[in-house]
């Protein structure tokens, strides 16, 4: 039924229009007559049926002009869609446009007068199947791939193919279009015909006047082309394309631009020429931003804009161009707390954060690696004069900057030039090229950041102990460039003396070298301007041509006592580039590989691996030593690679002839034991955390525990300096080693506070294998993360399968036993089992001298040794495995402090007990600390007096370490509590804290003692910090009198716990920090503001003769981690911040200026800009100090919690008016809201990046969906705000310009229902182009439809 009515309506077209052509009806006439005939048949107009009809009626048996003009009329009257006759034509027209030029130029006339007029064309009647019928004419969907589901996405793709099918045909008309890759078109443009069709003469002067016609066809067809790039509505049609097509808007680019190299007709045009053909689709061109009508968008962006802390504007109020990079400074300081161990790479979490500032601080690659290096040399500059104390020092800070560093900037470049090129897409020889440059341009600008650090000479500065490594550094630059060979082995023995002229080395010079050892740079880097400070001729005389080292090692030179000290005190490879010296001219770049390898041999260190695996017990004990020597410490070229070997040989595998039923690891004991021991240092630890290894190595350390605690004591081995030592040493270094790796001794309290868990209390063993297990499975993946890659090739190397915690029952068995000890009290020790029978032998091996009615053991501050034999009846020690000791050790604990607290044992007693059972095994610490961390938080123990008589007392150095505390805090202006409740009264301590306490003092500050006190010490100090003020100050005052030179340290560490007991001091410490960053209220800690003084330069009594103030930043750095509510962080922050912009705001110049913006276009204009400029700095520089310390305090789940929870209640809320005295028509308010969406979008980019390369990134659609669909909903009117108005609008704005313009993925992710509600809020408040950049990003179809009803 259908077919037959549309049959018989095109008959009756068909009829009416032969009748009219014949009788030379007017065509007006003609469609008024039609349009009547439809509306009384019912058919709906514009008609696609219609249209077909009178198009193949035309084309082309009545290709008169008569008809042409009537299907005009019916365009200019509605009757045809004149997109779809458009269609229609441009596949009969184009391809026969040789044998009919006319009909070309009729179709191009067409075009011109309807293809910019799309008004009425997109939402009309019958839109959508109008819309559909090209789609099926032209086949748009299947060719470019979207969807036609909404008119707008088919307006966009048929404007396309209008401008690529004109400027294909005009290729062909010049010959050009097989120069394409595909040398052909998509389009139906090559012609079809031969020249003679349609005509039946040759005519001399029609094929003159044809011939001529088709010149102009061509120019007008490629001036067609030029319009639709340059109308203002078409032109941001086609940025669309250029956003979501960006493979077609290549090609199309490219032919383009072989049309603007080679066309005559284009050069013939009299409107357009070939530069600005090709200016319009380059890709500097800005079209959806190019006139920003709107106020706020335009405020928004000049702000921005004036802003940027590296302009001159930026340097107002002490902020540098520096404190762009304010975060990673945090960041990297952050990574110095000793006591967080992390399981994620730093590698992979400043590289996120690298790509999230260079994103949202819209700065070139060249800025973001010199930030990059300066905050990196900022870090060492505050270790210039360290404290003493078991915490990481210059080590691991020289580690970040010559090591993590590099291989982050290592990976960045890597990222860049090993993304794959289509080849289909370069044309030609010199566009393949120019793809290449364009890849190798982060490279380059790390070359310029280089040369430009060298301008920083106080931060270049090396620390005295690096000084000579820094000036080889400086020589072998020297001696290449002055053609002088010498040798890996000289510079072993050369030292500056040596030198004839002054040769001091540098920072840089360091880096360089990093740089030049991982194939950044080339050895041109040498004869950079002021690199070096001159030549010399000749070799120094007098330098030994042998010394024992590297070289001859690498050479066979057998490991000798001396070669073994030189190994271990000096790094391999560090002079080890291939054949440096025989280079005699400047290199090119042209033989560097991609930045993922190494081109210094790692062969030293393979060769002490190899020795390792296969050599004989003395040579696998020294070569062990050697790579936990200096390879490790302070081998930066190579520092991944030697963690990895030391990893690879804490699992060895299996001999191939091993046939014992004991385990093989039994085999490698005195190794494994040297491996444990040479990596335990605080230092080594963080290194190891530092590059992702911390999951790898708990998963190499466990089965080493679960083998060596199931022997019995009586296995054990004598080294060749006469040390013996048992299963019981292996199994407690290890042991000790891998509680080390996770935060076994924290409290419940500290696994979560409701919804929010604290930072770090995901570190379980389960986790910490989960980690590496996903490492892994990785591996078999193609990987475009060198640092993931890295971290497979680890995993895999030691165990190519999972690994799960089942794997190890006895470990397994004592964490169940020691979460359930912290969980609630001790029960389940039943008489006469073989757990009591061991806690019977232990009390019995503790207290023999109390049993026998003998007198106590020597005062607990004594001077026993954690190595030394405590006891001296051999016969009262259990002979049994460790791991049955453990099961007993809290049962022990527990009978021991019951028995103190009773009365039957002393104080000293107790401790020297305490101190027995860990002498004589070391990780029974794990229980004692366990049991006594858990104890303190039940409060039901009596307190303990320390009064010097029963337990020790620190009334000697209590006052001095109460001053010191002051002193710390001065700059805060946080009121410390006094110490003394009154008159005498002597100090209380919790007695499982007591205990404790007197149990740390009774070790030794020696090295044999440093890796137990690394696991007591910072339990001592989360236990102290956890029980009522003054306890950690007491605790402290008496470890002061035991170690004196840790004094610094041991206050500071008591200073911190003040913000544990006291919110309101948390407040004071946050405004402290965003005062001192932000230069207000100026003091002497404040100064001008900015990094140095957030963080200053270090701590301790160095500075002044005495203690001195530290950096607010560097305190809360170290205490956010302690703080149980951190969800009251956040709000606070939030408070700060909006404060802090108040008094930007109103302080200063900015207060009488500000209110200059809007005045008339004159110098007054540029004045109030350059106010408001700088007030936006500073309130850039509060934004991104307050982000930071959300991001730092709560990760993931407190930025979650800001967008949920915190900023929606915040809208909500009523606020004190923010139109304060002074700041003209609601500036504060404005500058607020910007503040805010700055926060908001740093804290998100900080969390889950600003692209989809991290696994947190997956949590983000739901948050930010969430967060987008509150916005939308407060714009539709549907949620009531309590916020002033221009806070909200600049909020909103703010947000959406930072998504668009910084985070374009994130809007990809969010609903499109919630991205057009959002564009309709923002339509009516005239912010008419952000509403259009938001739907260009997020939906092609929306925002076409928006493009056309502004028609802008």
């Amino acid at each position: 039924m259908a077919v037959s009515v549309e049959t018989s309506l095109c008959h009756s077209v068909m009829e009416l229009t032969k009748v009219a052509q014949q009788k030379g009806c007017d065509p007006l006439l003609w469609a008024i007559q039609l349009s009547s005939n439809l509306s009384s048949a019912g058919v709906s107009l514009p008609s696609v049926e219609v249209a077909n009809s009178l198009v193949s009626y035309i084309c082309w048996d009545n290709n008169v002009p008569i008809l042409w003009k009537f299907l005009e009329k019916a365009l200019v009257l509605k009757i045809v869609p004149p997109l779809f006759v458009l269609a229609l034509l441009s596949t009969r027209v184009i391809p026969r446009r040789t044998s009919q030029p006319v009909a070309y130029r009729l179709y191009m006339e067409l075009v011109k007068r309807h293809v910019f007029n799309l008004k009425h064309q997109i939402n009309g009647p019958n839109s959508e199947m109008v819309m559909k019928s090209i789609d099926d004419i032209l086949h748009l969907s299947s060719y470019f791939g979207l969807t036609a589901s909404e008119p707008g996405i088919v307006v966009v793709e048929f404007i396309f193919s209008v401008a690529w099918q004109l400027l294909d045909a005009a290729l062909d008309d010049e010959g050009l279009l097989n120069h394409t890759l595909e040398q052909n078109s998509r389009w139906a443009v090559t012609t079809q015909e031969m020249e003679i069709d349609g005509h039946g003469s040759y005519d001399e002067k029609w094929t003159e006047h044809n011939e001529i016609l088709k010149t102009a066809n061509t120019v007008t067809a490629i001036e067609i082309v030029g319009e639709l790039l340059h109308n203002k509505v078409t032109a941001r049609i086609l940025f669309l394309v250029r956003r979501h097509l960006p493979t077609h808007w290549e090609n199309f680019r490219r032919r383009i631009q072989l049309l603007g190299e080679n066309s005559s007709a284009l050069r013939n045009s009299k409107t357009l020429s070939p530069e600005a053909l090709m200016q319009l689709v380059s890709d500097t061109r800005i079209v959806l931003s190019r006139e920003c009508k709107t106020s706020s968008l335009h405020k928004f962006h000049a702000v921005m804009a004036f802003g940027s802390m590296s302009s001159s504007a930026g340097l107002c109020y002490g902020a540098s161009r520096s404190a762009l990079w304010l975060p990673l400074d945090l960041v990297l300081e952050d990574a110095m707390d000793g006591y967080q161990v992390e399981a994620t790479s730093a590698v992979e979490r400043i590289t996120g954060l690298i790509k999230t500032l260079q994103a949202i601080n819209v700065t070139t690659w060249h800025d973001t690696f010199l930030g990059l290096w300066i905050a990196a040399l900022r870090l060492i500059q505050r270790e210039r004069d360290p404290i003493e104390g078991p915490v990481p020092h210059l080590d691991t800070r020289l580690s970040i900057l010559l090591c993590i560093t590099t291989l982050v900037v290592a990976d960045l470049i890597e990222e860049e030039e090993s993304a794959p090129l289509d080849e289909t897409e370069c044309d030609s020889t010199n566009h393949w090229k120019e793809k290449k440059e364009i890849s190798r341009k982060r490279r380059i600008d790390l070359i310029s950041s280089l040369q430009m650090l060298g301008d920083y000479q106080s931060l270049l500065a090396p620390p005295q102990s690096v000084v000579p490594v820094a000036n080889q550094a400086a020589a072998k630059a020297m001696f290449f460039i002055s053609g002088i060979g010498g040798g890996n082995q000289y510079f072993e023995c050369l030292s500056v003396k040596d030198m004839p002229i002054n040769c001091s080395g540098n920072m840089r010079h360091l880096i360089v070298e990093a740089c030049i050892a991982r194939q950044l740079l080339d050895t041109s880097a040498y004869f950079w301007p002021g690199y070096i400070n001159g030549h010399v001729s000749q070799l120094p005389q007098g330098v030994p041509s042998q010394v024992p080292g590297w070289s001859s090692f690498l050479k066979g030179a057998t490991l000798t006592p001396l070669m073994i000290n030189v190994l271990v005190s000096s790094p391999a490879s560090r002079y080890t580039c291939k054949n440096v010296f025989a280079w005699s001219s400047v290199t090119s770049f042209s033989f560097l590989k991609p930045a993922h390898g190494f081109d210094g041999s790692l062969a030293e260190i393979e060769k002490v691996l190899e020795i390792a695996i296969d050599g004989s017990e003395d040579e696998r004990i020294s070569a062990a030593t050697i790579l936990c020597g200096a390879s490790l410490i302070r081998g930066w070229n190579i520092q991944e690679h030697t963690a990895h070997f030391i990893i690879r040989l804490l699992s060895p595998p299996v001999p191939a002839d091993y046939s014992g039923t004991d385990s093989h690891l039994i085999g490698y004991a005195q190794m494994l034991n040297v491996l444990i021991i040479g990596i335990a240092s605080v230092d080594c630890v963080q290194i190891f955390s530092l590059l992702g290894l911390v999951p790898q190595l708990a998963c190499s350390l466990m089965p080493i525990c679960e083998v060596f605690g199931s022997c019995v004591p009586n296995l054990s081995w004598t080294l060749k300096s006469g040390e013996e030592f048992s299963a019981h040493a292996v199994f407690s270094n290890a042991f000790i080693l891998l509680l080390k790796l996770w935060r076994f001794n924290h409290p419940p309290l500290e696994h979560g506070v409701g919804d929010v868990p604290t930072v770090g209390s995901q570190l379980t063993p389960e986790y910490l294998l989960a980690v590496r297990n996903s490492h892994l499975i990785s591996s078999g993946n193609s990987f475009k993360d060198q640092n993931k890659r890295r971290l497979s090739s680890v995993a895999s190397s030691s165990s190519p399968q999972p690994v799960f915690v089942d794997s190890f029952p006895k470990l397994k068995a004592w964490y169940r036993q020691h979460q359930a000890c912290i969980a609630s009290t001790l029960s389940g020790l039943v008489h006469g089992t073989p757990v009591h029978q061991i806690f019977d032998g232990l009390l019995n091996m503790m207290f023999r001298k109390i049993n026998r009615g003998s007198q106590s053991l020597t005062s607990a501050t004594g001077s026993s040794s954690s190595s030394g034999p405590g006891i001296e009846d051999n016969s009262l020690r259990p002979k049994l495995p460790a791991w049955d000791i453990l099961e007993a050790v809290p049962f022990v604990v527990d009978a021991a402090l019951t028995a103190c607290a009773h009365g039957t044992l002393s104080p000293r007693e107790l401790a020297t007990g305490l101190k027995d059972l860990a002498d004589f095994l070391p990780a029974s610490l794990a229980g004692i600390v366990g049991y006594f961390s858990a104890e303190v938080t039940r409060g039901i123990w009596k307190p303990a007096f320390m009064n010097g008589t029963d337990w020790p007392s620190p009334a000697a150095t209590l006052s001095n370490v109460e001053e010191q505390i002051k002193e710390i805090l001065a700059a805060t202006g946080v009121d410390v509590p006094s110490l003394a409740a009154g008159g005498n009264s002597p100090a209380i301590l919790p007695l499982p804290l007591a205990a404790f306490v007197s149990l740390t003092i009774t070790y030794k500050i020696d090295k044999a003692s440093e890796r137990f006190l690394n696991l007591a010490g910072p339990a001592l100090e989360s236990l102290a910090a956890g029980c009522p003020w003054p306890c950690m100050p007491i605790v402290a005052s008496l470890w002061t009198q035991k170690a004196k030179r840790w004094t610094d340290f041991l206050v500071f560490s008591a200073s911190r716990t003040v913000f544990l007991h006291n919110s309101d001091a948390v407040v004071q410490l946050l405004k402290s920090c965003f005062t001192a960053t932000l230069g207000l209220n100026a003091t002497p800690m404040s100064n001008n503001g900015g990094v140095g003084t957030l963080l200053g330069h270090g701590f301790g009594s160095h500075f002044c003769g005495g203690m001195s103030p530290v950096a607010p930043g560097i305190l809360y750095l170290r205490v956010f981690r302690s703080m149980r509510d951190i969800v009251f962080t956040t709000e606070e922050i939030v408070a700060i911040l909006m404060q802090s912009v108040r008094e930007i705001a109103c302080s200063g110049p900015s207060r009488e200026k500000m209110g200059k913006l809007k005045t008339t276009k004159t110098n007054g204009v540029r004045y109030g800009q350059v106010s408001l400029a700088a007030a936006m700095t500073q309130v850039k520089l509060a934004a991104s100090l307050g982000a930071s310390l959300v991001w730092l305090t709560g990760g993931l789940v407190l930025v979650q919690s800001l967008f949920k929870e915190t900023l929606p209640s915040w809208f909500i809320s009523k606020h004190r008016s923010e139109h304060e005295e002074g700041s003209s028509e609601g500036m504060v308010a404005m500058l607020g809201g910007y503040a805010l969406a700055y926060f908001a979008v740093l804290c998100g980019a900080f969390a889950w990046g600003v692209d989809s390369s991290s696994a947190a990134s997956k949590r983000r659609p739901k948050v930010l969906g969430t967060h987008m669909e509150f916005l939308a909903s407060a714009l539709d009117g549907k949620i009531s705000l309590g916020c002033d108005g221009a806070t909200w609008r600049a909020y909103v704005s703010g947000f959406v310009s930072l998504m668009v313009g910084c985070t374009p993925k994130w809007v990809l992710e969010v609903n499109v229902d919630v991205l057009k509600r959002m564009s309709v809020g923002l339509k009516h408040w005239d912010e008419v182009e952000l509403a259009l950049a938001l739907l260009g990003v997020g939906t092609v179809g929306a925002a076409a439809e928006l493009i056309v009803e502004i028609e802008m």
